[in-house]
């Protein structure tokens, strides 16, 4: 009966989420803010219809994890290597400098900030592996709403696709790094590095190279949603027997092992077969990104974001900082066009989406051996995923603007 009650409690929280995200998308902001919020209003600190038992029930758990493996197809799709190599070396160039600049900017802020307020050194690259993700789909609403054409344009969508793959494989190096911090036997620490980063990635690539197999078959549409969802199911299935019954204890990052599948996938199909498959699950990610976004709202004291004031505040300049000038030196290095080093990097500051998603992983790692630090994390980066959208989406549009491309396209 508890479980009934609680399915009927996760059915009525993502309702409520969707409605909150589809009134905030109303007001031109990225949906996921209102995720992020309902699951505050509804968290044991609020309205409690997700409260800590539900939050801690075993079954629930289990539910993410799965929710966990299936989010992953969102990005690998982006992870297809050979499309890659059709980008120019200036693309290239930019994303690198203005990825790993932010990532050094950041991390190098905190660091300073760490030393003066007596906090663990390893949450300046924490802060920085969040910081260098770029959320494209404000500035993209922004390009299709406002007919934006010209060279900022072009430039940003190959930037925010090779953006992510930067973004991805830095944040996964930290969180494994740190990850590693957490075991108190210095002879482990090779043994963690090899469960958090090694494991998943082998895992993961038997199990996509498996999948692939399947999907390559001549498969019609509801025989390619059946073949997905139930590589899904095996993938969370295989990873949680591997995490509960041969690993000491549980530790196994199911996210990265649904990574590393079907970026498999992504690079064993064709992109119109990965296509498919990604639009088949497209209810089951959609659901699974909200359960994720509001599982990194509900336990977080919304009086929290009132006393991160300052580190938020950090946060967001030094980030903006290191994102604009990194891109400006990415496009001079480059040779780029005059509008894309001036603006461009005002274009790339939206990142809520993909900075929640890593708060959410980095917060499950420092949980398991530094929750103090879990809890300034998830308070900062929260306030600083509302803050920032609000005036980046609104520095976005005047990138394109101040670029003269509001309005040119034909």
């Amino acid at each position: 009966m508890e479980i009934l009650i609680g399915i009927l409690k996760i059915i009525l929280a993502i309702v409520l989420a969707t409605i909150v995200g589809k009134g905030v998308a109303k007001l031109k902001l990225p949906a996921i803010l209102g995720w992020l919020i309902t699951g505050m209003i509804i968290g044991p600190y609020a309205f409690g219809l997700l409260d800590n038992e539900l939050l801690n029930a075993q079954w629930y758990k289990n539910i993410s994890h799965f929710f966990e493996c299936a989010v992953v197809l969102m990005f690998a799709k982006e992870l297809i290597f050979k499309k890659l190599k059709a980008y120019g070396k200036q693309i290239v160039t930019i994303t690198i400098f203005e990825s790993v600049g932010t990532f050094v900017v950041v991390s190098a802020v905190f660091a300073v900030v760490c030393h003066i307020l007596n906090m663990p050194l390893y949450l300046s690259i924490i802060f920085g592996g969040i910081a260098l993700a770029t959320a494209p789909a404000p500035a993209l609403s922004i390009v299709s709403g406002f007919k934006t054409k010209g060279p900022i344009t072009n430039s940003l969508i190959p930037i925010a696709m090779i953006d992510d793959v930067v973004a991805i494989i830095v944040f996964f190096t930290v969180n494994s790094y740190v990850a590693s911090l957490g075991s108190t036997e210095s002879g482990s620490i090779i043994g963690v590095i090899l469960v958090s980063v090694a494991l998943p990635i082998v895992l993961g690539a038997t199990i996509g190279f498996v999948i692939s197999l399947v999907l390559k078959r001549d498969l019609k549409k509801n025989q390619i949603m059946f073949a997905t969802i139930t590589s899904l199911v095996a993938t969370f299935a295989i990873s949680y027997f591997i995490d509960n019954f041969i690993l000491p204890e549980p530790s196994l990052n199911y996210m990265f092992v649904g990574m590393a599948a079907f970026t498999t996938v992504a690079n064993l199909i064709s992109e119109h077969k990965m296509e498919q498959v990604v639009n088949s699950c497209t209810p089951i990610v959609g659901i699974g990104f909200i359960i994720m976004i509001m599982n990194l709202g509900a336990p977080l004291d919304y009086r929290l974001i009132l006393s991160a004031g300052s580190l938020t505040a950090i946060y967001i300049l030094s980030r903006a900082f290191g994102k604009y000038f990194s891109t400006y030196l990415g496009a001079k290095v480059s040779k780029a066009d005059d509008n894309v080093k001036k603006y461009l990097g005002f274009v790339l500051l939206p990142h809520s989406g993909v900075s929640l998603v890593f708060t959410g992983m980095a917060v499950t790692t420092l949980n398991t051996f530094d929750s103090e630090s879990a809890v300034i994390i998830q308070g900062t980066i929260a306030a600083a995923a509302v803050i920032n959208e609000v005036f980046a989406v609104i520095l976005a549009k005047k990138g394109f603007d101040w670029g003269g491309e509001i309005g040119t396209k034909k």
